[in-house]
């Protein structure tokens, strides 16, 4: 009855993940009547609806929704008991949850998102392109990368995968109509474009001696969430922006863009993937994290 009842539960999370019983049922193989009767079999078991029907879609219930977060726990789970026999030797498969950072993402990671499922074909990914800072267990992903930010939690791991070097910048329109700073401490006159997010704001760090760091003290009229954005807007001729070089490389080469302060050195900034501790690491995650120091060269 035990293996029935996961059985089940899989088909209603392939159907609540395709949108419908046709798709749910072919991904687990079964025709579109065997998934609906296993759906109701769920819910007469339950005692409960989890699937609002209409003639044109279906819907999540909210004890649907618990039953489907409890059933990425489950099968969390079974990843994790297959890992722990597998070793290091083990294949990934199963569902790769990432969390990227939206420019660096989609211009660098996704060639290798796409190099790994080559690699890996039993493997499924789904990436959440966004530069806000996700709760990585709240929000169910095996993996986080993000640009300069790690966690002081000791339940996380974290190991940089790359660097990139960011610079100050502007637009050729800005520098002609408020000048170029001569110092950091100008910027003070200036407009400068920051990065926030959930209500923090990025702080402009320089290095200076050994080990230490000056913050610039810049202006900011224009908080924006999101680097493609800042980019635009720096673009625009909205003020001095502070991105790292793989944004905004061919803008300064095409002249959109010119640097500010370019002798202020920035020195590296680390790229990291961030992922919960745990003893034995899923071959699906610990393999594209592999896969990313190859392939960016950290």
């Amino acid at each position: 009855m035990l293996r029935a009842n996961l059985n089940d539960i899989q088909v209603f999370m392939a159907v609540v993940d395709a949108g419908s019983f046709i798709a749910g049922g072919k991904a687990m193989g079964l025709s579109r009547s065997a998934a609906g009767k296993a759906v109701m079999r769920l819910e007469d078991r339950l005692g409960v609806r989890l699937l609002h029907r209409t003639t044109r879609m279906i819907g999540v219930t909210e004890e649907g929704r618990l039953l489907y977060e409890r059933g990425l726990q489950i099968l969390a789970s079974v990843d994790e008991a297959e890992a722990s026999v597998a070793g290091k030797s083990g294949l990934p498969r199963g569902v790769l949850r990432l969390t990227l950072p939206d420019a660096y993402g989609r211009r660098v990671l996704l060639p290798v998102v796409a190099a790994y499922m080559k690699t890996w074909p039993e493997v499924q990914v789904e990436v959440s392109f966004t530069d806000r800072i996700a709760d990585i267990v709240e929000d169910g992903f095996d993996l986080a990368v993000r640009i300069g930010v790690t966690s002081q939690d000791s339940s996380f791991v974290s190991r940089v995968v790359a660097r990139c070097r960011a610079m100050l910048c502007a637009s050729p329109a800005y520098i002609a109509e408020r000048g170029d700073p001569a110092d950091l401490d100008e910027l003070m006159d200036h407009d400068c474009l920051v990065h926030t997010s959930r209500n923090q704001r990025q702080a402009w760090r320089f290095p200076v001696g050994q080990g230490g760091s000056v913050k610039a003290q810049g202006r900011s009229r224009l908080r924006l969430d999101s680097g493609e954005a800042l980019l635009d807007a720096a673009r625009a001729g909205l003020g001095i922006a502070y991105l790292p070089d793989f944004l905004i490389a061919e803008d300064l080469a095409a002249g959109r863009l010119r640097r500010v302060l370019p002798e202020q050195d920035s020195g590296d900034v680390p790229i990291l993937a961030l992922y919960p501790d745990k003893r034995l690491l899923e071959p699906r995650v610990r393999r594209f994290i592999d896969l990313m120091v190859e392939k960016l060269g950290a």
